[in-house]
């Protein structure tokens, strides 16, 4: 359940570093640990078989990071992801049969669970109409609507994925400031595109550097990338504020919930408003989850533009970039009308936006009636999700910390994680740090095989979860302790007592 900048793509899995089996010869597993792999191992791929045989077949044709995800050597034979045959309410089941209770909810996609019914009613109405592109979408302006009313944005566009309304937000902050460079966050997550996967190089921000092969070091050099939550962030922003189009933030970063940093929040507004700055709030996964107006409204802050997706899209592929009409109006030439002398905009005043797919006729039947629904609910839908995840995060903490398991969760609303296993690197050595990562990917697939499907990193409930689920959940992580005690990877309270 540890995390890092590299594992924050909440779409795609996190690779751990891969390493050669010579690496782990420091390890030194006893007898008792070996058996306990090796039981697991067996156990594992003999219920899975077919998800591993399929990964296998197609290796060859399919290029997948997927499986990948959380490679280490001595679980070789466990890499491969679940591959999933059907979903419903809070359960998922896999190609084998095997059901389970699914606390990633499509990356946080699934608020109201798998398959509900009223979006699959809006689905199968759309498909009776048929699948159209080219003439208009019919209910598009009323998508815009309803997007505007639940979030105070003036204006609203639609996109396929969050990537894309990223790429755009950013695109149109430097057309209206005619300015080229942008600040991100460590640890933050805005997409694939080459703009964004950028890392840190000097402790000023400047310098930096390409995050992975294929992008370009001219890209990284329009990039400024800074703490978060760091006061002397706001310094930098400060003294490149001429320079600067865009700060883009991701309010609550998914590997950090416990990180809920309202006043630097607050403070980066004013500082980027006085500056000239456009404030983008990334509301990818917070949006419409822990708020109906997102992480905007829980925190007090008003951004410029925000993007979204996830939820809104109930399933399909969407993503939405909202915001002031100052910094919209760059699509399409702003405000005007039929019967007098109005205009758009001069063209030189524009920047490009296009995209065969956006406002999918089923990607706008499926986001109407999730607003619809959104909106009828109001805010005690949210409220009671918030409450029924920190009652769930709480009864956990409570167990780890009695039992003195080196786990702690935390929570943003229903979105949570992990946020400490074990002691920090900087305190331990290089095989205990390899044996806590082990003991990570041995938990992962404890509860896989217990049937709780997870992921290393975005967790998040829905509203289709029963209490019976939760403590299903909490049970199957005490047997998953008791299991990696009995097999030696992790110190009971009494060994702890003995060794004192």
């Amino acid at each position: 359940m540890k995390t890092k900048e590299s594992e924050l793509q909440e779409n795609k899995p996190q690779i751990d570093s891969i390493q050669s089996p010579k690496d782990i010869s420091t390890l030194g597993l006893n007898y008792c640990q070996q058996k306990h792999l090796e039981t697991l191992i067996a156990r594992y791929t003999e219920r899975t078989k077919t998800s591993k045989k399929l990964m296998q077949a197609y290796r060859p044709v399919l290029a997948d990071p997927r499986g990948l995800e959380g490679f280490y050597p001595l679980i070789k034979e466990m890499v491969y992801p679940v591959i999933g045959k059907h979903a419903l309410g809070s359960r998922v089941w896999d190609i084998d049969g095997n059901e389970y209770i699914d606390i990633v909810m499509g990356f946080g996609v699934n608020l109201f669970g798998h398959n509900p019914p009223f979006i699959k009613e809006a689905l199968e109405q759309r498909l009776e109409q048929g699948i159209h592109f080219g003439p208009q979408s019919d209910i598009a302006g009323e998508v815009a609507e309803l997007v505007s009313e639940l979030t105070g944005m003036e204006r609203v566009t639609f996109s396929n994925t969050g990537t894309e309304a990223v790429m755009t937000a950013i695109r149109l902050a430097r057309a209206a400031t005619g300015r080229h460079k942008i600040v991100r966050f460590s640890d933050s997550y805005h997409g694939h595109s080459d703009g964004t996967l950028v890392k840190a190089g000097k402790a000023d921000g400047s310098g930096s550097v390409p995050g992975y092969p294929g992008v370009t070091p001219n890209v990284a050099l329009d990039v400024l990338v800074l703490d978060y939550v760091n006061p002397r962030s706001l310094e930098i922003i400060k003294a490149h504020e001429q320079e600067l189009a865009a700060v883009i933030v991701e309010p609550v970063q998914s590997s950090r919930p416990d990180l809920q940093p309202q006043e630097f929040l607050q403070q980066l507004r004013q500082l980027t408003k006085k500056s000239g700055i456009v404030l983008i709030f990334d509301e990818i996964i917070t949006g419409f989850r822990v708020h109906l107006g997102g992480a905007q409204a829980w925190f007090g802050v008003e951004a410029d533009i925000a993007t979204y997706g996830k939820i809104v899209g109930g399933g399909m592929p969407i993503g939405i970039i909202a915001g002031k009409a100052t910094y919209m109006d760059r699509i399409d030439g702003g405000m005007w009308n039929y019967g007098d002398l109005s205009y758009p905009q001069p063209e030189a005043e524009m920047t490009f936006f296009s995209g065969t797919f956006c406002k999918h006729p089923l990607a706008m039947a499926a986001a109407r009636a999730v607003l619809k629904r959104l909106k009828s609910e109001g805010t005690a839908l949210q409220q009671q999700l918030n409450q029924r995840t920190s009652q769930f995060v709480k009864t956990l903490n409570t167990y780890f910390e009695a039992d003195e398991v080196p786990i702690r969760l935390a929570n943003f609303g229903s979105i949570f994680n992990s946020v400490r296993f074990g002691n920090s690197a900087s305190s331990v050595s290089s095989d205990a740090l390899e044996k806590m990562k082990l003991i990570n990917l041995l938990l992962y697939h404890h509860l896989l095989d217990k049937g709780v499907y997870l992921r290393s990193s975005l967790h998040a409930l829905s509203t289709a979860h029963t209490d019976e689920d939760l403590d299903f959940i909490i049970q199957a992580i005490k047997d998953s302790v008791r299991e990696l005690r009995d097999g030696g990877f992790l110190p009971s309270p009494a060994d702890k007592l003995a060794k004192t």
